[in-house]
């Protein structure tokens, strides 16, 4: 097993190396990058962002004299060559793009990502503040999946082929097929002071007032606004471990040592939960690491945006759309990292649920 941990450690350098470098070619050279972006401001109506990469206002327009910059950036003309040369330098494109990419990953495996470009914070202090929200609805909507999946799978596997069964797998097709954000606009069209009830709040995570509520107040408070989010989140969230975890106890209630088991007597339940429940569980826990950095960082844009939530997930989008690149890559490399040391663990996890797996014996 140290072999094959070490073999896994060793891939992870060319992979993650891999993934930067495609997406620096995607991301970085696609038009309307940060410089575009000032320049585009510049030309509209500005921002204080302009102001605070331009240093304040004290590099201005020069009428006719940004003749040299008019082919290679859009909307160039008429500003001074020497503002858009200060521009390419705050932003690092004053070097050739393989020198930007190789001191991009020597400042990343420092775990050093910069500041943002139009924020004035550092990439790891923005996640942080954003990070809240994924919390929130990454943890619950795990804890809910699984608290619903697991006996609703196991219910529907002893009873496999009965009316039950049937009928709970066409709700779960049904709410699997239905995007959690139409069904979280007709939520709020209900009980969001829609056209019907005004029960829920339909902005931010907790109150303008909690800091001023009593600490069970909190929790009331905090639910109140998570609410629904979380149901439109977890409409579709429980289809495939439910359908995984009867499909994985079909197959064990199939195998030779149950009908053993009921041979010599035992109840069904014994059966059931005494041996079968062992082993059918074990994909299941085994997936356990993943699932959870998965639901942790996976927020959804679309309902953080219905329901005003400043979560991951807005941020990402924002991002790439701001051509904000150090937030952009520097949350592409933490959630590529941790999703390749999750996908060792999960490993890890398979050979201590079920020693008989050994990876030693099979190719990376």
């Amino acid at each position: 097993m140290g072999a094959y941990i070490v073999r896994r450690l060793l891939l992870m350098i060319p992979t993650i190396i891999g993934i930067m470098g495609i997406s620096f070619l995607v991301i970085q050279f696609a038009p309307g990058g940060p410089v575009e972006q000032v320049i585009a401001e510049l030309t509209g109506q500005g921002n204080s962002t302009t102001e605070r990469i331009s240093g304040g206002g004290d590099q201005q327009a020069q009428p006719g004299s940004g003749a040299d910059f008019s082919s290679k950036y859009r909307g160039a003309q008429g500003l001074d060559p020497a503002f858009i040369a200060k521009l390419e330098q705050q932003f690092g494109f004053d070097k050739p793009p393989l020198e930007r990419f190789l001191q991009m990953m020597w400042n990343f495996i420092r775990f050093d990502f910069g500041e943002s470009y139009f924020r004035d914070v550092t990439v790891i202090d923005l996640i942080i503040e954003k990070m809240p929200v994924s919390i929130s609805l990454g943890i619950w909507i795990l804890l809910i999946s699984y608290i619903i999946s697991i006996p609703l799978g196991i219910k529907k596997a002893v009873s496999d082929g009965s009316r039950f069964d049937i009928w709970t797998s066409g709700v779960i097709i049904i709410a699997y097929a239905v995007p959690g954000f139409l069904f979280g606009i007709m939520l709020i069209v209900v009980f969001a002071g829609g056209s019907f009830f005004d029960w829920f709040p339909l902005r931010g995570l907790t109150s303008d007032n909690f800091s001023e509520l009593a600490w069970w107040e909190k929790i009331i408070d905090y639910f109140w606004h998570l609410t629904l989010p979380l149901i439109s989140l977890s409409l579709a969230a429980f289809a495939t471990t439910t359908l995984l975890t009867k499909n994985s106890f079909i197959d064990e209630i199939r195998k030779q040592y149950v009908t053993t088991a009921r041979a010599k007597g035992l109840t069904e339940n014994q059966v059931l939960y005494g041996h079968v429940f062992r082993n059918a569980m074990l994909i299941i826990i085994a997936g356990f690491p993943a699932a959870f950095i998965t639901a942790f960082f996976s927020g959804s844009l679309l309902i953080e945006t219905i329901f005003s939530l400043d979560g991951l997930g807005r941020l990402g989008f924002e991002s790439v759309v701001k051509r904000d690149y150090p937030v952009v890559f520097g949350t592409l490399f933490i959630f590529s990292l941790m999703g390749l040391v999750v996908g060792l663990i999960s490993d890890l996890v398979y050979t201590w649920v079920d020693p008989r797996i050994d990876f030693e014996r099979r190719d990376v």
